[in-house]
Formats: C-alpha cells, sequence, structure tokens
C-alpha cells in the first residue's frame, strides 16, 4: 500500500497595512499537522516577548516559512491593498517546499499564487499556520521599526511602530515626513500639502 501524501497547507498574513509609515510586511508559514508548537494565536493578542519567542519556535519547527514585504514606495504607487497582495505573493513565492493549498487571514485572496486559496476572516484565530504567519509578519515590522528608531530619531517609531497615534502625527507635524512616511495616507499627504518649502527635508 503507498503512503498517504501529506498535503501541504500554508497560511499566510500581513503587519503593517495601517501605520502611516515603514513597509507592510507579510508571511508564509507552512506547519506540520502535528505542530509541537503551543499558543498559536493572532500575535496582537500577544506580548512583544511572547511573540519573539514563538519567531523562534516557528523558524525551528516548520516545514518551511517565508517572509516579504512591499516598501513604502511600492504602497504610494499602487495604494495599500495591492502592495499587501504584492508582499503576499512575495512570502508565499519563497516558500520551499512550496504550498498545496493555502489560507490567508482577510476577505480577499491575491492574484498570483498558482494553488487553490480561501480567505478567512479571523483565520489567524482559527489555523495555526495563520497564526504563525501572522507572529513572524509582525515580529519582522516590529524589527524594522527599531531600525527606523534608529534611523530617524524623534518620530518614537520604538514606541508607535508606525501607526497614526497622538505622540506619532505630534512629531510628524514637528519634524515633518521622513522618507519612509507613506505620502499617500491622508495625514501624511496633509502635511505635505501643507508644508512650506524645505519643511520635510527631514534626512
Amino acid at each position: 500500500m503507498s503512503k498517504a501524501v501529506e498535503i501541504l497547507v500554508a497560511g499566510i498574513d500581513e503587519a503593517g497595512r495601517g501605520p502611516l509609515a515603514g513597509p507592510v510586511y507579510a508571511a508564509a508559514v507552512i506547519l506540520a499537522q502535528n505542530c509541537p508548537i503551543e499558543s498559536l494565536t493572532d500575535s496582537k493578542k500577544l506580548s512583544a516577548k511572547k511573540r519573539e519567542k514563538l519567531a523562534d519556535e516557528i523558524k525551528n519547527e516548520a516545514i518551511a516559512w517565508s517572509i516579504a514585504s512591499a516598501s513604502v514606495e511600492e504602497i504610494d504607487r499602487i495604494n495599500i491593498l495591492q502592495a499587501t497582495f504584492l508582499a503576499m505573493r512575495r512570502a508565499f513565492l519563497g516558500l520551499q517546499p512550496t504550498a498545496d493549498r493555502v489560507i490567508i487571514d482577510g476577505r480577499m485572496v491575491p492574484k498570483g499564487l498558482g494553488v487553490p486559496a480561501k480567505a478567512v476572516v479571523k483565520a489567524d484565530n482559527q489555523y495555526a499556520q495563520v497564526a504563525a504567519a501572522s507572529i513572524l509578519a509582525k515580529t519582522a515590522r516590529d524589527e524594522f521599526c527599531l531600525q527606523l528608531e534608529e534611523s530617524y530619531p524623534g518620530y518614537g517609531f520604538a514606541q508607535h511602530k508606525g501607526y497614526g497615534t497622538a505622540m506619532h502625527l505630534k512629531q510628524l507635524k514637528e519634524l515633518g515626513p521622513c522618507p519612509e512616511h507613506r505620502q499617500s495616507f491622508a495625514p501624511v499627504k496633509k502635511l505635505l500639502h501643507n508644508a512650506t518649502p524645505g519643511s520635510s527635508d527631514h534626512n
């Protein structure tokens, strides 16, 4: 009797659609059916320390994992939704081995995956591989925001991670946008429109 072939199912999730700065990240993860990793859930429900610990476990235990991003330039050029899909496709194409099926957190499936795929709202609460993808995407983007803190001090990227908090908006108004701010997003666009020449030149 031939041995049954395990169907590899990838989970895909993103991090960073809402912030005013930085790339949007996506991750794709394939887990074994008997995956030993515990406490996998939506990354937003976990502390940063717990996410980092789980991210290491996922990278060690997963059959395959991949993290990708779409840049601020791509977000501004093709819009945040299409840039998110681009990051998801890049993450999926980075899987080795590749997956036979895909589950995506959200309402829409990006084109060009080449395998059967379904979108499920709050999939990161229902499927371990999607929860794992959400954790990898979130930790990768948070790490990038810590780098932004060093490159562009004063904005508070280490605290707000690019989201439009009161602190971020205050610093944005005082300092002007930096090169990693999304110029197509309304708060940044408004500042650029109202800025006097040279006021947003923060390098």
